[in-house]
C-alpha cells in the first residue's frame, strides 16, 4: 500500500513537471478546455435565470369564463362554486359587468368610447387563477370550464406559457446536447496531448516494460496529467464564466427591467463550481485512459503479429 502511494505522489510530482516543461503547449490545452466548458455553462446559467424568472409568474396563469348575459345571480354563485372545485383552480374572482367596464373606461383612449356606447355589452366574469403555468392544466381547466350551465365562453391566453414552457424544454434539451458534445471535445483534445506525450516517450516506455513495469505504472503519470490538464481547464471555465456574468450582469439587469422582468443571470455557487471541476478532472482522465490503453494495446507482441 505504500509503494503504491509513493508512485501516486511520484506519477503527480511527474505530470506536474511535464506539464510545466511545454508551457505554450500546455496553456492551448487549457484554452481549449476552459473554452469548451465555458459555453454550456453559461446556457446552463441563462436556463436557470429563466426558470428562476419564470417562477415569479406561477400565480398570473388565468381562465378567463364569460357568463351568458341572461344568466340569474343565483346561478352565477352557484356557478362560482362549481369553478372552484375543478382540480388546479387556485383561487376564483368575479369580475361584474359594471366593473369590467369601469376597468375598460380606464384605459388610455377608451372613456370616449365607452362614452358612446349605449348599454353595457361586457358580460359577468370570473377569473380562474391556475396553481401552475402548465400549458396541459390551462386546457383541461379550460375545457371543464366552458362545459358548465350558464357559460358563454371560456378562454385561456396560453400561448405565452407554451412558447415558454417550449423555449425551456429547448434549452435543456440544447444544454444536454451542446454540453455532451464539447464534453467529448475535452475528452479528445486530451487523448491527443497524451498520445503525442506518449510518442515523445515512446522510448522511455519500452525501456520500463522491459524491466518490468506494468501497464498501470506507464499508465499512471499520464491518467494524472489528463486529471491535472482537467481541472486546470475546469478552473480556467469557472473565471471565465464569473467573469462574463459580471461584465453582462448590468446590461442583462437594465433589459429584463424595460420589459418589467425579474430575469438575471445567476452565478455559479460553489459547490457547482465544485461540481464542474469534478467533471472537467474526470473528462481529462477519461482521455488520458483511452490514449495510453490505446497505446498499449498496439504496442503488445500480439497485436503487431496480429497486423501482418
Amino acid at each position: 500500500m505504500q509503494a503504491w502511494l509513493r508512485h501516486q505522489v511520484y506519477s503527480l510530482r511527474l505530470s506536474s513537471k511535464r506539464l510545466r516543461a511545454a508551457p505554450l503547449q500546455t496553456l492551448a490545452n487549457l484554452l481549449a478546455i476552459g473554452i469548451a466548458l465555458c459555453l454550456p455553462l453559461v446556457l446552463w446559467l441563462f436556463v436557470s435565470g429563466l426558470q428562476q424568472a419564470l417562477g415569479n409568474l406561477d400565480s398570473e396563469a388565468e381562465v378567463s369564463v364569460f357568463l351568458r348575459q341572461d344568466s340569474a345571480s343565483a346561478q352565477s354563485q352557484s356557478l362560482g362554486s362549481k369553478l372552484a372545485a375543478i382540480p388546479g383552480v387556485a383561487a376564483v374572482r368575479f369580475v361584474s359587468r359594471d366593473a369590467a367596464l369601469a376597468q375598460l373606461r380606464e384605459q388610455p383612449g377608451m372613456a370616449s368610447v365607452i362614452a358612446a356606447l349605449k348599454s353595457n355589452p361586457l358580460p359577468d366574469a370570473f377569473v380562474l387563477r391556475l396553481a401552475d403555468t402548465s400549458p396541459a392544466l390551462a386546457d383541461g381547466v379550460q375545457q371543464q370550464a366552458a362545459a358548465m350551465p350558464g357559460v358563454a365562453h371560456a378562454q385561456v391566453d396560453a400561448a405565452w406559457t407554451r412558447r415558454l414552457d417550449a423555449l425551456l424544454h429547448l434549452g435543456r434539451s440544447a444544454l444536454w446536447l451542446l454540453g455532451t458534445l464539447l464534453g467529448l471535445g475535452v475528452v479528445a483534445v486530451t487523448f491527443n496531448t497524451i498520445r503525442l506525450q506518449i510518442l515523445s516517450q515512446r522510448a522511455e516506455i519500452e525501456i520500463s516494460k522491459l524491466v518490468g513495469a506494468t501497464d498501470a505504472t506507464v499508465r499512471r503519470p499520464f491518467l494524472w496529467q489528463g486529471a491535472l490538464s482537467g481541472l486546470a481547464g475546469g478552473l480556467l471555465a469557472v473565471l471565465l464564466v464569473s467573469a462574463l456574468s459580471w461584465l453582462i450582469e448590468t446590461e442583462i439587469t437594465a433589459l429584463a427591467r424595460l420589459y418589467d422582468s425579474s430575469f438575471a443571470l445567476p452565478g455559479l455557487g460553489g459547490g457547482d463550481a465544485m461540481a464542474v471541476l469534478a467533471l472537467a478532472s474526470l473528462l481529462g482522465w477519461l482521455g488520458a485512459f483511452a490514449s495510453v490503453s490505446t497505446h498499449l494495446r498496439a504496442a503488445r507482441p500480439g497485436a503487431s503479429q496480429a497486423r501482418n
